[in-house]
């Protein structure tokens, strides 16, 4: 089980600021950004696909594994300096 919490413009695309989702049977980072994208727009996935994926406060690669229990922070790409 994961908590999924997102962050600015991909909580508005995603219609929430935070789920609770069942990991993928493959549970990788990259294997969950999939899965959150079934189902919604081409926004939301647009934004994922682009998103920082921190996985219990750490950076997280496509190819790392999340292991339970989880706490899943999407944070999109941010403008400024």
């Amino acid at each position: 089980m994961a908590e999924i919490r997102y962050f600015a413009s991909i909580a508005e695309a995603a219609g929430t600021r935070e789920e609770t989702r069942e990991l993928p049977t493959e549970p990788t980072v990259g294997a969950l950004r999939e899965a959150l994208t079934e189902g919604r727009g081409e926004d939301f996935a647009r934004l994922i696909a682009m998103s920082a994926m921190l996985v219990n406060g750490v950076s997280s690669a496509d190819t790392d594994e999340i292991t339970e229990p989880a706490r899943i922070d999407i944070l999109p790409p941010f403008a400024g300096g």
